[in-house]
């Protein structure tokens, strides 16, 4: 056996014990918190019962909330002496010590989804297709959101997939249940996207005083494969129904919604493009190639979008827009965007007369040429950190810089 510590084990997954039987040692100074559950053939009291069960409850982040226990003698009698033994050591404390079993995690995924499913409707938003307009209402969906992901990953780590949405009591069990998880993937991965624009928004805020409790783990959840396949088959099942000879038009209109509700998983900027690349094709100015997916098309259309946003800008500020261009493609936050100078060096090659007469336009107001340059910064600070949005050209019918 390996007696020294392991070095960065962390990055070597193939090192970290996935089993361990243990006779009667190994109860003290073995710790790992990548162990997720102890199997134990035998009858532990006291002393023993602690030291055994703190080997595998070690936590790990939220997907390892608490450690399992799988007993395979006397179940009842071990977790009588599980609880004494808890009582003697903590000094009579009252503790939670036993987590909440699958079928209580999965009553409690359904409550908390019932609850963010009526915060929605309530706001007027429908398929949870952006998030609702109140501060309010958007703080308890932050709340609401990370209680469900408490339930989600506990009952993970009990066996709950999303390929399976239905679950029943085994008939060996000592309680009876039949539940039918309220949401799929796809629902979960759409409101985990409505919560990558909460956290977005707080960022941008800047000003420290952001409502919602943002956890950087629900964050980073990937939303990027949110069930393509789903989405184009019916995006597939759409064209076909659409050129369809006598296809009704019920039969047209009842694909086209089933299409458009798989838009809510896309960011607000994508079912923009989405619908108009939806627009496209039934005016007839756009073919869909055959081998190319839907998504393939939101990213081309997003791409080019992209580079209309820092022309437009680039035109009316005079700017050079090749240094843009470099500093988008970039991972620009609000502490390094000035990293070596990068951003003054960018706003010195404005045109300050040009941008003067923009922002004149915008406003319809004379503007002093000293406060010209901190409106540049602004507007440019904000189009580099939010990634580019469409500017207010005067005289246009485009989305304000706000949009």
């Amino acid at each position: 056996m390996k007696k020294q510590p392991y070095e960065r084990i962390k990055t070597t997954p193939a090192q970290q014990i996935d089993l361990l039987i243990v006779v009667d040692q190994m109860l003290t100074g073995f710790d790992s918190k990548w162990v997720n559950t102890l199997y134990l053939d035998k009858v532990l009291q006291y002393e023993n019962i602690i030291q055994a069960f703190s080997r595998t409850n070690r936590l790990f982040g939220p997907e390892k909330p608490f450690g399992t226990i799988r007993y395979y003698q006397k179940p009842h009698t071990m977790e009588r002496l599980a609880e004494a033994a808890v009582k003697l050591y903590s000094g009579d404390k009252p503790l939670g010590l036993f987590a909440e079993r699958l079928d209580k995690n999965l009553k409690g995924m359904n409550f908390v989804f019932v609850q963010i499913k009526d915060l929605f409707e309530q706001a007027g938003v429908k398929n949870f297709a952006s998030l609702p307009k109140e501060t309010a209402e958007k703080k308890k969906f932050a709340e609401l959101f990370k209680t469900f992901n408490d339930y989600l990953e506990a009952a993970k780590v009990q066996g709950f997939t999303w390929k399976r949405l239905v679950y029943d009591s085994k008939p060996d069990s000592d309680r009876s249940y039949h539940i039918e998880v309220a949401l799929d993937e796809f629902i979960f991965k759409t409101l985990a996207q409505r919560y990558k624009e909460l956290a977005m928004a707080s960022n941008r805020s800047g000003d420290g005083d952001v409502p919602y409790d943002i956890s950087g783990y629900l964050v980073a959840i990937d939303t990027e494969k949110i069930d393509v396949d789903y989405m184009n088959s019916r995006f597939e099942k759409y064209m076909k129904v659409l050129h369809q000879h006598g296809a009704g038009a019920n039969a047209i209109l009842q694909a086209e919604n089933e299409l458009h509700k798989t838009f809510a998983s896309l960011t607000i900027e994508e079912q923009k493009l989405a619908n108009i690349f939806l627009h496209d094709i039934q005016s007839g100015d756009i073919e869909p190639e055959e081998g190319k997916t839907f998504r393939d098309y939101i990213t081309e259309y997003m791409s080019r979008a992209k580079d209309d946003q820092v022309h437009r800008i680039a035109e009316v500020l005079g700017l050079d827009e090749e240094k843009l261009r470099a500093m988008m493609a970039l991972h620009i936050t609000e502490t390094n965007i000035n990293e070596f100078g990068r951003f003054d060096a960018l706003k010195a090659t404005a045109d300050r007369q040009k941008a003067k007469a923009y922002f004149e336009a915008l406003e319809g107001a004379s503007i002093i040429p000293p406060k010209v340059p901190m409106k540049i910064d602004n507007l440019l600070r904000d189009f580099i950190l939010r990634g580019g949005f469409d500017i207010d050209i005067p005289g246009t019918n485009a989305p304000d810089a706000n949009g």
